[in-house]
């Protein structure tokens, strides 16, 4: 239960009799609520049957119902308090103080209540006056405590005030000697604002505490991503190293220790930065029940002079900017195939460039073209796979989304994150566009495709023109023609990589991107070109090859 839940039980389900949580709660005509046992019994010793709180007369004894709701409530509340006295590590908590009553003679029995006012202690006996003179039944009433510590040791007077300026608890004497001119309040004034305080440190507490273990889960979850990495690249390696000749097996073996090491390092740091974190959480735990049993007490001066050990959090680390960084895998296979003798240079390239691709293939995804995107001249297939130029307008709205001059289309499908991949069929074109692009792009007019305009594409002019459109425009040599065309984008990493898929090479890569809205892939069938450019692009499954 919070400390704001604390303070509700303590106002509005303690029975003002018994001053204890109500039991089998009943409410009398004049809107005040009392245990069944203490009213019927306050009714039994007096005369005249009246409310013990606003002394209102009833003309005879009200019959009397249990308030189920505030019994439920009061029911709860007990329970509440139970568990956190079992789960308590401090046995003060979950008991009692004994102390002894300051009014008994002879052997003296344990006191029930300490009175702040009359700064005494009594057993059940002596307790009476203040449970039906109407004088004392204003006394705050606390469970049992040592007195001594309230009294001031210089003046022997109550500690009933408090010193803003130095800090203390004072008597009334002090104010006057010691401590004149200083700004002095009530000690419940400065107790209810420091018990405030201790309540927001809680919540503060519980935040870092939960931000602590979001931060684990995020910290195994890099590691789970970078073990998938390193397995992902081990296995590559094993398909490249078994195709070579027995030379390259030691280097094999030191490609694989190298990668395993990578990723014991990060999982040793990973573990490092988790056991910090649960060590922070358990410091934190611990003083967030200090600080919630004490916002809970009623015990002022206890709170005040505990108070400043509490209302600082532990020392912790600023995790904000710490995370398990994920090792790069990828260049050490290349790395190994330039050690490798010059006659097996060119096979090993081929054979990294299978892998590569391989690699990238894994994160196909099914793309499909969007109509509402298409320029009024191109016509799509029904499935959505296919577009060319049709030399002829359609009669379509100009809706925003729609490129009004620009021979191109998106597809339907938009990606914020992570890895995708898809290939195209470029054969018996002439001319073609292909890449992705940024939602936000201008889709109206004259269109100068490049990535600070929100696009990141390569293109085939004149039937053997290959360009990357990139800030400025990189001519491409390429030794094939490419007849099917792959686009890999990893949206973390701020990759963009073009491949011939029949030759399994890389045609080129933007790197360094930087990403920060959704992405969607871009086909430009270009102009037909008197059928000279009438095929269509077509978005092609991708085989999966062993």
């Amino acid at each position: 239960m919070s400390a704001a839940s604390c303070l509700l039980s303590e106002e509005q389900f303690l029975c003002s009799i018994c001053l204890d949580v109500f039991t089998d709660p009943v409410s009398i005509p004049c809107g005040h609520n009392f245990c069944k046992n203490c009213i019927t019994q306050h009714w039994d010793i007096n005369v005249q049957c009246q409310c013990p709180m606003c002394n209102k007369l009833f003309d005879r004894r009200p019959e009397l119902h249990v308030n189920t709701f505030i019994s439920e409530m009061a029911a709860q509340l007990r329970k509440s308090a139970q568990m956190k006295a079992s789960s308590c590590p401090d046995q003060r908590c979950a008991k009692p103080v004994e102390v002894p009553c300051d009014v008994c003679t002879g052997t003296k029995l344990k006191a029930l209540k300490s009175c702040l006012v009359c700064l005494a202690s009594y057993c059940e006996t002596h307790l009476e006056p203040h449970q039906t003179m109407t004088g004392l039944k204003r006394h705050k009433l606390i469970d049992p405590v040592n007195l001594e510590g309230r009294m001031c040791k210089k003046h022997d007077r109550p500690l009933e005030l408090f010193c803003k300026t130095g800090q203390m608890c004072v008597c009334l004497l002090c104010t006057v000697l010691d401590h004149k001119l200083h700004y002095i309040v009530p000690l419940k004034e400065e107790y209810e604002g420091k018990k405030a305080e201790l309540w927001k440190t809680e919540a503060e507490i519980q935040q870092m505490i939960q931000e602590r273990q979001m931060k684990i889960q995020e910290i195994k979850h890099s590691v789970e991503l970078s073990k998938e990495d390193a397995d992902r690249e081990i296995a590559d390696s094993v398909r490249v190293f078994t195709a070579l000749m027995q030379s390259v097996e030691r280097g094999q073996a030191e490609l694989i220790e190298t990668i395993e090491e990578k990723q014991k390092t990060t999982e040793k740091q990973a573990k490092g930065f988790i056991k910090e974190l649960k060590q922070e959480i358990s410091e934190l735990m611990e003083r967030s029940t200090e600080v919630e049993q004490l916002s809970c007490t009623e015990d002022h001066l206890h709170l005040l002079q505990s108070f400043p050990s509490l209302n600082t959090p532990p020392h912790t680390k600023d995790w904000t900017e710490v995370s398990v960084h994920r090792s790069s895998y990828e260049g050490t296979v290349r790395r190994a195939v330039a050690q490798l003798e010059e006659t097996l240079r060119k096979e090993m390239e081929k054979l990294c460039a299978d892998v590569e691709l391989k690699r990238v293939q894994q994160y196909a995804v099914d793309v499909t073209l969007d109509p509402d995107t298409a320029q009024a001249y191109l016509i799509l297939s029904d499935d959505g796979k296919q577009v060319n130029h049709g030399d002829v307008k359609k009669n379509l709205p100009d809706n925003p989304e729609r490129f009004s001059s620009c021979p191109c289309v998106l597809g339907k499908q938009s990606f914020y994150s992570g890895r995708f991949y898809y290939e195209v069929q470029v054969k018996g074109k002439t001319d073609w566009d292909l890449g992705v692009a940024r939602g936000s792009i201008n889709r109206k007019g004259l269109i100068t495709a490049s990535p600070k305009n929100g696009y990141w594409t390569i293109c085939l002019r004149n039937g053997n023109e290959y360009k990357a459109l990139a800030d400025p425009r990189v001519l491409l040599s390429l030794k094939t023609k490419p007849q099917k065309v792959g686009v890999f984008v990893d949206y973390e990493e701020g990759l963009v990589s073009f491949y011939d898929v029949d030759a399994a090479a890389l045609i080129y890569s933007y790197t360094g991107c930087t990403f920060t809205e959704k992405l969607y892939p871009y086909f430009g069938p270009y102009f037909n070109h008197a059928d000279k450019n009438s095929t269509p692009l077509i978005i092609s499954p991708v085989n999966h090859t062993d």
